[in-house]
């Protein structure tokens, strides 16, 4: 049975459990959870990190922990009793391993391996706290590293700063703001601002002396000098070195390291020097030699100096070399450092030797304690420390010194009969008062223990030796009197012997015998002679001598011998113990000479005072046992010295003596009579402060009046022990009558006397600190009443002495902090006092620093008080708060309002203080609002005598409410207290809305409170520190359990207080539209659901008003735009908007206009959501364009927006420019430019446009767009827009501009015929799926591909875009399930554009480079073909029944535009039949012949292989039956019979295969003229198989029934332009590849990125009959394709795929099939038609074919021009014009089936297999077989057909005549074929069909028209030609038969001329023309002259074939149209 726990509450998962059991709860280890019932060993519960799940898990999977309860029951909240410190590293430390762990995942490695130490370090600590072995301070100390550790860890990871109390978290509801603020401002501080150290310290380590010639031991000496002062500031550090330069003693640090401490910050500037004397110990000279003597010296070495400034920059100097140098002379050798300082050259000079001193200097900052604590290893192993001289900054009290100084200065020594100066050394000993020398008493340094006698380095030949060598002599005090100290003089002889003769003496007493001891200063000491055997053991002889010059004993009678001989030393003495002043000896000695009373009291203040501080006690004693003893005679006296002992220790260097003499008060003093004479003395000072004399000695009497009272009432209570309470009442007077004095005193104003006002302050700076002594006497209300009255009494004047109302508001700051304000009883006294000085401060804004720490001193009292719960001390709070309220509340937020308000001053450390004092007003405020209850509110609202004051009242506080919410309020990681600032807020806020709705509503409306309530409301919900969603899990419900969420209360009280407002809404609207929005986009469901019906509130409102909510829309759309762009909103919040807003309109009656508003919002939420999620990605790519594209339409068309519309715009351009796409980049641009006329207007600044006119802005954006049209290499547009502006520049006479302008204009003429252009491939993309964004979703798109990018690289580029879509692996349209699926599919194929221009395509002549422009530009419609079968399929002849299905795409925009992809607004779909395919096939065949061998006549071709290759690909044709197949399909009398509409095209199919050898038989002559000699076997085969292809058609000579129509060329041979480059071969027209580079011929190949199936392939061979074998077919070179997922084999020639590359690529195919694309896998149906049919046989195609059919793989190139060199050998090419067009022949025998078998199987060349028509609309397709099914457009007849939508067959002869053509009429760019020279005359056209054909043009296969050879059947189109389309053909005069071949052709060919490449034509289906207005060229008044038209003009054509005679017709000259300008539209 399940038992709810009593005690089992909390616990920690030691042990993983699945929680596989019924109701079992998953746990991992570490989690925590909370147990709710037990049963039988399982626990029933929750894991705290997850709540709402509970369930089962067994007990002993758990470690409990002590827990408490808070709230027993359903609702109870578990909280662990362990340490704080405790539970604030665990849930840190999780806190910290989610985020850990991305650090990892973002590659920031260094943070990530910090984090993993202190996590680390954390964790041991933490096991060394739960242990509970340590001590106290031990744990303090842990605790402290714990949080200094947490603090980093979240600063680091930008968490929030954690307020702590003795390192534990403080709870913000325990304490009052004010503390809280205090203490994030002191972390926060602590953080930011270290405290600069005041103490430093400088570690010094010697490492090695560098020299060459050492030698000899060293000493070396560190000291720090002060070069300001000439003199040493700190002791020596003394250390010795061996013979090689290093550490005598390397395993003693301490000996060769040493810390210089206690250095003040004023002794770190550059006159601070390190100086290092080295002594040498060895001979008297350096190079003596090693025999001449052997006693040791002390001789001087060199020294080195180092400013203490160099290593400020850097603190550290590791492995520092100093230079050592050496005087020039000895007798310098005591100043040779101030030599080097100075820098006195000549003085000093380098070490011979050439000496380096290594060392290691180190400066530390901190107390020696810190020190001690941070470099733990440095006094573990071991470090001398090195004093300061004399005592440090601060003395403190129980610190024992007695160090005696003593420096040997200098001496001066007669020569003492010798001819030579002497060698001088000094042996000092300390002796004792016996006679016996002191042992170890003399330290020559730090480092160096103390040695008991001292020996001087010797300075050779110098009679006046000057040494400078500082000692210590540290004498023990009960030592001191008697010693002395001796010194002896040695001449050092430098024989052989090297004695040392003792010459002389000096000595000198340590202690005088009255007790001084030796005076500091400089003593000249008398050196007494002696002779070497002088005993000096008995000191009692000499010590009666004088030792010093002037200085002679008492009775000493001897009189002293004149001597020139003189010793100098210096003394300085630091001792806590001994004094040398002889007055304090006398006033301590007062009781021995009663008559120096009066002269010692007044000496005192003479003395100094660490003289003083060292007898404190016995001084203090003095002075009571003398007032004591006579008070009337010394008590002014005495009074006077204790003032200045207790000011002495006001001084800081003495601060620390004052708990010294709280001591001696409490312990020691006895004075039991003394408070009558302070306070007698004390008022009579007080009484006179107006006496301007005495104002100085009064001053410094009010200074000291803390311990004047401390005597007096501790004398008073000794008094009252001693006599059991005696004189009480006569004391209180004592002090009531002082007191009246001090308020008399403090109630005077200051009349222009800044004295007196000195004097108040004096008094009030240290008045506080007099309360707790007059506590001790008085009760708590007495002496607040005290207080009350002496502080009262001051003056209320504010315009007084501002230093006065200082100190006068810290007086009450201190009395707020005093022990006296913290009792209850006395506060109530106080608190009107305080407040009312307060008040007049806050009025007057002055010392508001000081007032806001007041403020906050009184609530935090108050919350301490609060949160007891004492009846007695709530009410009291109560009071008080009342009182503040109406003292306060009003003037605490003006002050607010009124600092800032301010600027923020510039200097660091002004800005830091304006934020203190802002901070600690807002926590003051928010301390009272916390503080205030329901009767407070009630009763502040009620004491507003009219309603202009309340809404005073309340605009002030919601105006500061909204200054508090400011971010910049409090720094950024400051949450906890914004979260309890908001929660004070909106519970003020709560209160507030009462009043509001009851003193503002119906009558007294106020727009202007209501607004700014509204206002603070919408600014408080969308606060960053409330958005709960950003927090981490353990963060968000921290807060939800202590504060719920705000946002959602809020929210609740706005929308109760908008459904208070009534009529008045309408003031509101549209003004609140926005921030409701800005609202309702913050992801919290129950928000949402509050706030967003307020929107049809508006609604309906608005439509009361207006009848409409134009408004509400226009505020809405507005805002969206901005919201959604900044990353508010998501898709929740687009379905709830719509959802919600629907369910509320459903009864109104304007619903219908209410859900088009909601629709248009949410549709261009969609929009803008997936603008966003696109813009979040890094590159540009095409779904942030597309987005960008939708998005600026949807302004443009639905909104009508045209600002938004212009941002997009130039959003756009930014991405083109991002992503180089230049051509679409000025595309957009373009759309901005058609908003603009060439007017004057002004535009204001917009975007990053100046303030300009309107043409100035025209101008500027038409130079940026030809300069994009430029760099995009779409010059023929930039050619328009160059003219464009040139006529405006030419209308204003600007020639300077325009020169530029038609410079810039020839320029990119030249970039057209001069540099290359790539044509794009083209794409079509299908989306599918609900997972694409809204502009994509099961939407089809045509994209322009990049430069050399193929469809593989294409497919691939859209998979890494959208990396969660699945390629689709077919080409069918894909059904509702894929459009509804949650899921991304992509159905990616490539298309094949259809050239709307088809004029410039068909002209003859025209360079390729200026038609590749054309072919891919401007282009809307794309098509591509599917095979398929249809009926029964014949195995033995597939042709029977294979049907094309051609698709055409119809574009919304045509490509390239804005964009490089556009939606397909429509799709055409039509079937051919298998017959009609066989005719396109065989058109394109013969039309590519034709191409190529003009190509070869004019000599465009440089390299005749691709002629060779096609002729050789259709002559010698192997494929499997080759045309027989379609003889067998289409010639036999069944299919005649059962399909007798096709009669026509029959005969078409039969005139195309006749037409085709007359093609070949040409082409043959053209070649052999040009044939290379190592070429002419391969042309004789050709020949040969030519003929035996004529016999197999039964074709001995052409028959008169055939007009035998010549290869026509309309213009004769094509025009050759200057600049024009041979017709490249399609690089994918090669299918068979020979077995050697591409690149060894000239021609440029593409190579096919598509290659067919096996299954295909296999049934293109049954089919087609291409080669003998397969492997002929397929065993060739690689391709070099770029599709991924091609196969390594490219595909035949003949089986080129026109499917998508989605439908062809498998790469899972097995190795069999050669041919491994996606189309594999599709059934037959599925199959595109390029399975069986071929691509266009194109020049490399047929080239390439032709040698993989011969091998020939060394064939040279020809190094001469092979036509000129073939005209040379043979004669001139003959032109088949001389077969001339002849009627109908009766003997013309037909041939047989058999015959025709043959005549059709080879006629069918290597890509004649069935084609489809690329330009004709679907019905025409299906119909048309006449030679108008050439056209690249539909015609009139087309368009009925298209919209009938049925297909007809109507009786069309095979050659119609143009009268009967269908096509649209526009004028012909086909010349008339008048007679031309051989080089500019035309060759007549050459047509085997009974009706003379007349090609339009000749259109080079070029794969520019391709988007990918993948498009099979579709690319075949390319090459087909209109017949009737692009001119209008009308009989006006016979056809020319016979052209002459001498007749000039000049004339007409000047009227031939292309037109201009910037002619923009119309487009079919009466679309206007995608290209821009801006790309129009308008008609002018007057246009200038164009070049004439060429001479339109084309062969009759007869009715029917059986016709014999033709009538030949002239076509009119009809004048090329020019465009329409379009108007531009003005948004």
């Amino acid at each position: 049975m399940w038992i709810p726990t009593e005690h089992e509450k909390y616990g920690v998962v030691i042990a993983g459990f699945r929680g596989t059991v019924p109701h079992g709860l998953s746990l991992e280890i570490g989690d925590t959870v909370q147990i709710l019932e037990k049963c039988d060993g399982w626990y029933r519960g929750f894991a705290l990190k997850n709540p709402n799940v509970k369930g089962i898990f067994p007990s002993n999977y758990i470690h409990l922990k002590n827990a408490c309860v808070k709230n027993k029951g359903q609702f109870e909240m578990v909280i662990p009793t362990e340490d704080s410190v405790i539970t604030e590293m665990t849930s840190t430390l999780r806190d910290w391993g989610t985020m850990w762990k991305q650090l990892y995942v973002r590659n920031e490695g260094d943070l990530f391996h910090r984090l993993w130490h202190i996590m680390n370090e954390i964790l041991d600590l933490r096991r060394q706290v739960l242990v509970g072995h340590l001590t106290h301070d031990r744990m303090k100390d842990v605790k402290r590293h714990i949080t200094a550790r947490l603090d980093w860890g979240n600063e680091q990871l930008g968490l929030d700063l954690v307020p702590r109390k003795e390192y534990a978290m403080v709870d913000p509801e325990e304490i009052s703001i004010t503390e809280l603020y205090r203490l994030m401002e002191h972390r926060h501080r602590k953080k930011d601002t270290p405290v600069p150290a005041s103490s430093h310290h400088l570690f010094v380590q010697m490492k090695s002396l560098m020299c060459s010639n050492l030698g000899e031991e060293l000493e070396v000496i560190f000291s720090l000098f002060d070069s300001k002062e000439n003199r040493p500031i700190s002791e020596r550090f003394f250390l010795r070195l061996n013979r090689n330069g290093l550490p005598k003693c390397p395993e003693k640090p301490e000996r060769h390291c040493s810390l210089f401490v206690d250095l003040g910050s004023s002794e770190l500037r550059k006159d601070i020097y390190i100086t290092v004397h080295i002594i040498r110990i060895g001979r008297m000279g350096a190079g003596e030699k090693k025999n001449a003597c052997n006693v040791q010296y002390r001789r001087p070495f060199g020294c080195a100096v180092l400013s203490i400034a160099d290593l400020l920059a850097g603190d550290s100097k590791d492995d520092l070399v100093l230079k050592v140098y050496m005087c020039n002379t000895e007798s310098d050798w005591y100043q040779i450092h101030e030599n080097i300082i100075k820098k006195l050259n000549a003085r000093y000079n380098l070490t011979g030797s050439n000496a380096g001193l290594a060392v290691s200097l180190q400066l530390l900052h901190g107390d020696i304690e810190q020190i001690r604590r941070e470099y733990t290893s440095m006094f573990t192993h071991g470090v001398s420390i090195t004093r300061k001289l004399g005592f440090s900054n601060i003395i403190m009290p129980g610190e024992m010194r007695n160090d005696l100084y003593i420096t040997v200065e200098r001496g001066e020594f007669e020569k003492g009969g010798k001819s030579v100066a002497r060698n001088v050394e000094v042996t000092m000993h300390v002796v004792d008062s016996s006679g016996q020398i002191l042992k170890d008493f003399i330290s020559f340094g730090s480092g160096e223990p103390p040695a008991s006698e001292y020996h001087s380095f010797v300075l050779y030949h110098n009679n006046g030796p000057r040494w400078a060598e500082l000692l210590k002599l540290p004498i023990p005090v009960d030592k001191f009197r008697g010693a002395h100290i001796r010194c002896e003089f040695r001449h050092c002889s430098t024989k052989e012997k090297g004695e040392k003769k003792l010459f002389g003496f000096s000595f000198v007493p340590l202690m005088q015998e009255n007790g001084r001891t030796l005076p500091d200063g400089t003593h000249e000491l008398i050196v007494h002679k002696c002779e070497e055997n002088t005993n000096l053991q008995d000191s009692g002889r000499y010590l009666k001598l004088p030792f010093s010059k002037g200085i002679f004993l008492g009775n000493n009678s001897q009189a002293v011998k004149t001597t020139k001989e003189s010793f100098w030393i210096t003394s300085f003495l630091c001792s806590t113990k001994l004094t040398q002043n002889g007055d304090m000896l006398d006033l301590l000695k007062w009781r021995t000479h009663p008559d120096k009373i009066a002269g010692c009291l007044s000496k005192l203040k003479e003395i100094d005072g660490s003289e003083i501080v060292k007898f404190l006690q016995d001084t203090l004693d003095t002075l009571f046992g003398i007032l004591d003893e006579n008070s009337q005679r010394y008590g002014s006296k005495v009074f006077d010295c204790l003032v200045h002992i207790i000011n002495l220790l006001q001084d800081s260097k003495f601060h620390h003596f004052k708990p010294v003499m709280d001591t001696y008060i409490e312990s020691h003093f006895a004075g039991a009579l003394a408070y009558r004479d302070l306070i007698k003395v004390l008022k009579w000072h007080i009484d006179r402060v107006t006496e301007v004399e005495l104002h100085e000695h009064i001053q410094e009497v009010l200074k000291a009046q803390e311990y004047i009272f401390k005597y007096i009432v501790q004398s008073r209570r000794l008094f009252s022990i001693a006599t059991g309470g005696q004189n009480e009442e006569e004391f209180r007077c004592c002090i009531q009558e002082l007191l009246m004095s001090v308020r008399f005193f403090l109630s005077q104003e200051s009349k222009g006397t800044s004295a007196l006002s000195q004097l108040q302050a004096v008094f009030l700076s240290s008045f506080p600190s007099v309360y707790s002594e007059l506590l001790k006497l008085f009760d708590v209300r007495e002496v607040a009443n005290l207080v009350h009255d002496a502080l009262g009494s001051l003056p209320t004047v504010m315009h007084g002495d501002d230093s006065l109302q200082a100190v006068k508001l810290q007086s009450i700051g201190k009395t707020v902090e005093s022990h006296l304000y913290t009792n209850p009883d006395s506060r109530y006294i106080l608190l009107p006092v305080v407040l009312h000085h307060l008040h007049m401060h806050l009025q007057e804004q002055k010392d508001l620093i000081m007032c806001a720490r007041i403020l906050s001193n009184i609530f935090c009292l108050i919350k301490k008080n609060s949160s007891c719960l004492i009846h007695f001390k709530e009410k009291s709070v109560l009071e008080e708060i009342d009182v503040i309220v109406n003292s306060l509340l009003d003037i605490l937020l003006r002050t607010i309002l009124e600092i800032t308000s301010r600027p923020q001053p510039s200097g660091s450390a002004m800005r830091l203080q304006f934020q203190d004092v802002t901070g600690e007003f807002v926590s003051c405020l928010l301390s009272l609002l916390r503080q205030m209850t329901d009767r407070h509110y009630q009763q502040l609202l009620d004491s507003f005598s009219t309603k202009e004051d309340l809404r005073d009242f309340l605009l002030q506080i919601f105006t500061v409410f909204r200054i508090l919410i400011r971010p910049e309020m409090f720094p950024k990681d400051w949450t906890v207290m914004r979260l309890v600032a908001n929660n004070v807020i909106i519970t003020t806020v709560l209160y507030l809305s009462d009043a509001l709705r009851k003193n503002f509503l119906n009558e007294n409306f106020d727009y202007k409170i209501w607004d700014s309530y509204f206002f603070l409301a919408v600014i408080f919900i969308n606060q960053l520190c409330l958005q709960l969603e950003m927090f981490t899990p353990s963060k968000k419900k921290k807060v939800l359990e202590k504060y719920g969420d705000m946002r959602v209360t809020m929210g609740c009280e706005i929308f109760s207080m908008w459904q208070n407002l009534g009529e008045h809404k309408l003031h509101f609207i549209p003004a609140l539209i926005g921030p409701f929005l800005e609202v309702t986009l913050i992801p919290q469901p129950d928000l949402r659901n509050v706030m967003i019906p307020i929107f049809h509130d508006m609604m309906d409102w608005e439509q009361r008003r207006s009848g409409n909510f134009k408004q509400v829309e226009a505020k809405l759309i507005d805002k969206l735009d901005s919201l959604m762009s900044e990353g508010k909103g998501d898709e929740t919040y687009r379905e709830l908007f719509n959802s919600i807003l629907l369910k509320k309109i459903e009864r109104e009656t304007w619903r219908e206009s209410g859900v088009s508003l909601i629709a248009t919002v949410t549709r261009l939420m969609e929009r803008l959501l997936d603008y966003r999620d696109c813009m979040k990605m890094g590159e540009v790519d095409g779904k942030k364009i597309g987005c960008t594209v939708s998005l600026l339409n949807f302004y443009k068309t639905e909104l009508n927006k045209e600002e938004m519309y212009i941002r997009y715009i130039h959003k756009l351009y930014d991405l083109h420019l991002k992503a180089q796409n230049f051509t679409e980049a000025a595309y957009t641009l373009l759309l901005y430019d058609e908003l603009l006329e060439w007017s004057d207007r002004p535009l204001r600044e917009f975007l990053n446009y100046p303030m300009q006119t309107e043409w100035q802005r025209k101008e500027c954006l038409h130079l940026t767009i030809i300069q994009n049209f430029d760099r995009g290499k779409c010059w023929e547009n930039g050619i328009i827009l160059c003219r464009k502006i040139a006529e405006q520049y030419e209308s204003y006479y600007d020639y300077r501009n325009l020169s530029k302008m038609r410079m810039m204009e020839a320029s990119l003429y030249d970039k057209i015929m001069d540099q290359q252009r790539l044509e794009p491939e083209f794409f079509r993309v299908g989306f599918y799926g609900k997972k694409f964004p809204f502009f994509l979703r099961n939407k089809e798109f045509v994209c322009r591909g990049h430069d050399y990018e193929r469809l593989e690289a294409f497919q691939q580029r859209m998979l890494n875009e959208f990396p969660h879509a699945i390629a689709m692996q077919h080409a069918n349209q894909p059904d509702e399930t894929i459009f509804q699926a949650e899921a991304q599919y992509l159905q990616i194929y490539a298309v094949t554009p259809i050239p709307e221009n088809q004029e410039v395509l068909q002209r003859d002549g025209i360079p390729d480079n200026i038609k590749s422009f054309y072919k891919v530009n401007h282009i809307w419609r794309f098509r591509y073909d599917r095979p398929f079968h249809k009926g029964t399929k014949d195995k033995e002849n597939e042709f029977k029944s294979l049907w094309v299905e051609r698709t055409t795409l119809i574009l919304v925009q045509s490509l390239p535009g804005i964009s490089r992809w556009f939606e397909v607004e429509k799709r055409e779909v039509v079937e051919m039949s298998p017959l009609e395919n066989a005719i396109e096939v065989l058109e394109n065949k013969n039309q590519q012949l034709r191409t190529l061998i003009s190509q070869c006549q004019t000599r465009q071709m440089q390299n005749i292989n691709p002629l060779t290759m096609c002729l050789n690909g259709v002559i010698d044709a192997a494929v499997n039956g080759g045309v027989a197949r379609y003889q067998e399909a289409f010639f036999i009398k069944e299919y005649i019979l059962n399909h007798p509409e096709d009669g026509e095209k029959i005969t078409r199919l039969r005139e195309l295969m006749l037409e085709q050898a007359q093609i070949l038989e040409f082409g043959l002559a053209v070649h052999e003229k040009v044939v290379p000699q190592d070429m002419r076997p391969l042309h004789k085969k050709l020949v040969d198989q030519f003929f035996v292809m004529k016999s197999s058609l039964g074709i001995q000579e052409f028959s008169a029934c055939v007009q035998a129509s010549p290869v026509h060329f309309p213009n004769g041979s094509p025009r050759v332009c200057r600049n024009s480059i041979p017709v490249s071969m399609s690089p994918d027209g090669a299918r068979v590849i020979p077995r050697r580079s591409p690149l060894s011929y000239p021609a440029v190949n593409r190579y096919s990125s598509s290659s067919l199936s096996s299954q295909a392939s296999a049934e293109v061979s049954n089919i087609t009959g291409q080669s003998e074998s397969s492997d002929e077919v397929f065993n060739m070179q690689p391709s070099p394709s770029t599709s991924s997922l091609s196969s390594t084999h490219s595909a035949s020639p003949n089986v080129t795929s026109s499917a998508p590359s989605s439908a062809r690529a498998s790469p899972l195919l097995s190795d069999k099939h050669k041919h491994s694309r996606e189309n594999s896998c599709l059934s037959p149906r599925e199959r595109p038609c390029s399975a069986i049919y071929p691509t266009p046989l194109e020049t490399s195609q047929t080239t390439n074919s032709c040698f993989a059919k011969w091998n020939v793989t060394s064939i040279p190139h020809s190094t001469r021009d092979p036509i000129r060199e073939a005209e040379e050998t043979v004669g001139p090419v003959p032109t088949l014009s001389e077969i001339r067009p002849a009627g109908k022949c009766p003997n013309l025998s037909l041939p047989s089936v058999s015959q025709e078998r043959r005549m059709l199987f080879n006629h069918i060349g290597d890509g004649a297999l069935p084609r489809s028509d690329s330009n004709l609309p679907g019905p025409d397709k299906a119909v048309n077989t006449t030679p108008s099914s050439w056209s690249l457009d539909s015609g009139k007849e087309a368009r009925n057909t298209s919209e009938s939508g049925k297909l007809i067959s109507p009786p069309v002869p095979p050659r119609p005549a143009q009268t009967a053509s269908p096509a649209r009429h526009i004028a012909s760019v086909s010349p008339s074929p008048a007679g031309r020279s051989p080089m500019k005359g035309s060759v007549q056209s050459f047509t085997p069909s009974p009706v003379e054909y007349h090609s339009s043009g000749l259109i080079s296969n070029s794969p520019v028209l391709s988007g990918s050879y993948s498009s099979g059947i579709s690319s075949l189109s390319r090459c087909s030609t209109s017949d009737t389309s692009g001119f209008e053909s009308q009989s006006s005069e016979p056809a020319v038969t016979a052209p002459s071949y001498g007749v000039s052709e000049e004339p007409v060919r000047k009227e031939s001329k292309t037109p201009p490449p910037y002619s923009v034509y119309e487009r079919t289906l009466k679309r206007p023309v995608p290209l821009p207005h801006s790309l129009s060229i308008p008609p002018a008044a007057e246009p200038p002259a164009l070049p004439p038209k060429p001479q339109l003009g084309r062969p009759n054509h007869l009715e029917n074939s059986s016709s014999s005679s033709s009538s030949s017709r002239r076509t009119e000259q009809v004048p090329r149209p020019r465009p329409l300008p379009r108007k531009v539209s003005q948004l």
